[in-house]
């Protein structure tokens, strides 16, 4: 059964904060007391617990404006506006580095990729986890090349692709970094250098690097020549990605990538392509298309390290109808979900939860539908859990070019939903699917991006 829920925002007793000047680049910054960082010159004999240096706190929200380009960040264990920052660019894309410590500022019209630094951060000191915590700032560091288009994260590593530009006859590049190279602006970074330009993408994974490979257009099968249809097995040395293989099946008009803890998968024309590490080699395997799609093509993925199955997007070139498609990779096997959006509400935003067991998908309509991973045959499945209608605005009013976003927490189980209509952003449980809490704007949020600790594994003996 689909239970739909509908929130009375007004209802929700919520200590919101009204707040103003967020278009000021010199916006008086609320001072946050420090964090008395011990002294780590101490014998790690001692019986240290993790609790001595860690820190207790929901994280902290960049926000990006819709109608300037400015970029807000909320402290959110109280909503408080910790700064603004005037970015360089007024086209920009808002996402957050490999290990959450900094908010990625890109602009592919400019050739710019830069960062915010959220402030809080965490170190492991081997004996126990050392937590960080200062005002945000403007990093002087950037990733540069030409055409950043795809930026991909996992386990601890971005890969920033940028297309290059055949018009400068400016060929493709990758560059690989974690938040440590951003604080220290390391340079030079892990670069994987080609020959030509391509729309690609690249996945990292420790020292090795899968990312697309460009034929000539009298080889390449794609349809679209500047998309690759091979995907190459890069290996880091001294700081270069040299190529050590190339996967032997061809994934026409190739488009997104994902991968969880044993896969990377590939979006092909004709079905995806999954590669898997086996004695230091990598196998390729390809999953056709199923016939529900009829010629639409997975050309976007979502993967979760905790997660067997990935979740791919089907679609066509021009908007219209969109099929979500569960891919196991394990299996060999893809399926469409049972839950499919409905005709009139688009898909706006799509993400995981941060342990991987529910994946989330926000419409056009304002309605946030959670599905559940379950497990059925030996076969992860999806089913819809609720959809949680997150709006009490009229849609239709939505301004031109603007649609909701969201990002979800890394430490709880909490989503943070923007509202361009009624300029705020929402905070969800996802536990309860209850409204949490309320940042209330002065601006049209264009996109935010979660900021903090991850939840970490991390285990003393």
């Amino acid at each position: 059964m689909t239970n739909t829920h509908k929130f009375n925002l007004l209802a929700v007793a919520i200590g919101a904060i009204l707040l103003t000047g967020c278009g000021d680049a010199e916006t008086t910054l609320i001072e946050k007391d420090p964090i008395e960082v011990p002294d780590d010159e101490h014998d790690h004999d001692d019986d240290h617990t993790d609790d001595e240096y860690t820190i207790d706190s929901m994280g902290r929200l960049a926000v990006l404006s819709a109608d300037s380009n400015v970029a807000s960040v909320f402290d959110l264990d109280d909503n408080d506006l910790l700064d603004t920052f005037t970015l360089i660019h007024t086209s920009n894309t808002l996402t957050s580095s490999a290990d959450y410590r900094f908010a990625v500022i890109a602009s592919r019209a400019q050739d710019y990729v830069g960062f915010i630094d959220g402030g809080m951060w965490r170190e492991d000191h081997t004996a126990h986890l050392h937590d960080y915590e200062q005002s945000p700032a403007m990093s002087d560091f950037e990733v540069t090349g030409s055409s950043p288009t795809h930026i991909l994260s996992h386990d601890g590593q971005m890969a920033v692709f940028f297309d290059g530009n055949a018009d400068a006859s400016t060929p493709a590049s990758v560059k690989v970094v974690t938040d440590t190279q951003i604080s220290s602006e390391a340079d030079p970074l892990p670069t994987l250098d080609y020959t030509i330009n391509m729309h690609g993408v690249a996945e990292p994974r420790g020292e090795y690097l899968l990312a697309t490979v460009r034929r000539d257009d009298a080889e390449n099968t794609s349809v679209a020549k500047i998309l690759p249809d091979q995907v190459g097995v890069y290996h880091l040395h001294d700081d270069v990605y040299k190529q050590e293989q190339v996967l032997d099946l061809l994934c026409p008009d190739l488009h997104g990538a994902a991968q969880n803890e044993d896969y990377v998968v590939f979006g092909c024309t004709d079905g995806v392509l999954s590669a898997h590490e086996h004695d230091d080699v990598y196998e390729a395997e390809k999953i056709a298309n199923i016939d529900l799609l009829d010629g639409l093509r997975i050309g976007t993925l979502y993967g979760h390290e905790e997660s067997d199955s990935l979740i791919g997007i089907a679609s066509g070139h021009a908007a219209g109808e969109v099929i979500l498609i569960n891919v196991n990779p394990e299996q060999s096997m893809m399926e469409a979900l049972s839950w499919q959006p409905d005709s009139d509400a688009s898909p706006v935003s799509y993400a995981f939860s941060h342990e991987g067991s529910e994946f989330l998908i926000l419409d056009s309509l304002g309605f946030l539908n959670v599905l559940s991973a379950y497990e059925e045959d030996g076969i992860v499945r999806w089913e819809l859990r609720e959809s949680v209608d997150i709006s009490e605005q009229d849609v239709s009013t939505m301004p031109e070019g603007m649609s909701f976003s969201m990002t979800v927490a890394q430490n709880g189980d909490y989503v943070y939903i923007a509202d361009p209509i009624a300029q705020h952003v929402l905070q969800i449980d996802l536990e309860t699917l209850a409204i949490t809490d309320d940042i209330e704007l002065d601006f049209a949020p264009q996109s935010v991006t979660w900021l903090g600790i991850a939840e970490s594994d991390h285990d003393h003996e």
